[in-house]
């Protein structure tokens, strides 16, 4: 029904290279009305890839997000396909420093456009996109909340574990390994848990190739032993991507409750018990 869909509008928003884009969801949900908040929490998305893009076509995890009173951002950031070489470009030596730029510099766009709650902002992706999310946590100061879906938290342990097919795709994201191993340790999220202040959700499948379980685990450890509210989910069964339903269910309720119980929103239809460490 149409009181349910969130059309989404393309953004344009200043950056450190110029400008990024995105698409923009407004919360929508005919059977509710708010009248008590003058922005809406955001849930910023980063996409896979990272060399990949977004797309304005239906995407019921962002219906999902939408009808339960959540704006989101889902940004193509530099490096994106779709915008022309240049653009594509920008990500070349770049990753872990473009990306995490554009995805804060658009959720500031938004609170500047009252489009957004500042003291709301949470941030999630899977795979290069998790990176992205651990990244702008862990390097950044914009967002109160993020969760990471099968990311990488260490580039050192990925350039060393991950599969054949993509074994040198980060010499041009990021540089030679080993020999530009110092950039590799600087730009892992994992070498910055003495920034990290906010709360984490990761969510793994435990037969992953590409990006193996060691690393959710090893971010899940230094986070909580820093006393920071954290969630580790490790699915069986699961490989890069979740496939099974159940399990797909399962991973949106989850960061649906996190991002809940870190905003201290009460009362949520259907929200799952959800245990979180140093909560």
């Amino acid at each position: 029904p149409d009181e349910f869909i969130s059309v989404p509008k393309q953004v344009e928003f200043p950056t450190t290279l110029g400008s990024a884009f995105g698409y923009y969801y407004a919360p929508k949900n005919g059977n509710y009305h708010c009248s008590t908040e003058n922005a809406p929490p955001l849930l910023v998305k980063a996409h896979g890839g990272p060399t990949s893009c977004t797309g304005a076509s239906f995407n019921a995890a962002i219906q999902y997000w939408t009808s339960r009173g959540y704006a989101v951002l889902d940004v193509d950031y530099g490096g994106s396909t779709g915008y022309g070489r240049d653009y594509r470009r920008r990500l070349r030596k770049n990753w872990g420093i473009v990306d995490i730029d554009d995805v804060c510099n658009g959720a500031n766009y938004l609170v500047k456009e009252n489009l957004a709650d500042g003291d709301r902002l949470c941030i999630d992706g899977g795979s290069a996109g998790g990176y992205t999310t651990l990244g702008a946590l862990a390097f950044r100061n914009v967002f109160q909340a993020g969760t990471s879906l099968y990311g990488i938290g260490d580039l050192t342990a990925l350039a060393g574990d991950t599969h054949k097919f993509e074994s040198r795709y980060l010499d041009g994201l990021v540089g030679l390994f080993p020999e530009d191993e110092a950039i590799y340790k600087e730009r892992s999220p994992i070498e910055s848990v003495d920034t990290l202040s906010c709360p984490i959700l990761l969510l793994q499948g435990a037969d992953d190739k590409v990006v193996p379980p060691n690393q959710a685990e090893m971010m899940h450890t230094a986070v909580v032993k820093k006393g920071i509210p954290a969630c580790l989910k490790i699915y069986e069964g699961e490989q890069h991507g979740f496939r099974q339903a159940k399990n797909i269910e399962d991973a949106l309720e989850s960061e649906l409750a996190f991002y809940s119980k870190v905003f201290g929103i009460k009362d949520v239809p259907g929200a799952i018990d959800l245990k979180i460490d140093n909560m």
